[in-house]
């Protein structure tokens, strides 16, 4: 990983996005810089830190900068156009699929809501068909009981952080 100034890793920045525009990924990892060597803690924790940005395509493109406080607003107005001008290439949500998901979900809850009749002969003809019934009976209820202890860990859990939050 090579490291770059400032200007120079946001012209190489801007030129990995043109790169990935058709096709592609860009990584982007921001950090304290916690050390600045092998063994020099920084132990002191009123002092500045450097802010140390990390940039990789996944493949062979590897570059990163040490942003020095002083310079960080300059530097994030430069970063954060280049990262608007580069927005224009995500791809949009596939609504219709989600909109299927929510579907066949909500499909799935009204099939637990609905309670499953069970009625054919004990024995004789029909009682695969009975014996399907009864074990869907059964999931069903399963599948209640479940429901019921998730709701009950979520209240428990809305309650517990209303409580912190009060004191």
């Amino acid at each position: 990983m090579s490291l770059v100034d400032n200007d120079a890793f946001l012209e190489r920045l801007k030129e990995l996005f043109d790169a990935t525009k058709e096709r592609g990924a860009v990584w982007l990892t921001h950090k304290r810089l916690n050390h600045d060597g092998e063994d020099a803690i920084v132990n002191d924790e009123d002092s500045e830190r450097l802010l140390i940005l990390r940039v990789t395509d996944g493949k062979k493109t590897k570059f990163s900068t040490k942003i020095h406080p002083d310079h960080l607003t300059v530097f994030h107005a430069a970063y954060g156009n280049i990262l608007k001008a580069s927005m224009t290439t995500l791809r949009k949500r596939d609504k219709k699929r989600e909109k299927q998901r929510a579907e066949s979900i909500a499909a799935k809850k009204a099939r637990t809501a609905k309670p499953v009749v069970i009625d054919g002969p004990k024995r004789g003809k029909g009682r695969r068909k009975r014996q399907r019934k009864v074990k869907a009976a059964l999931k069903q209820e399963e599948m209640k009981e479940r429901q019921a202890k998730r709701e009950e860990a979520r209240e428990k859990a809305a309650a517990s952080a209303a409580a912190a939050g009060e004191s």
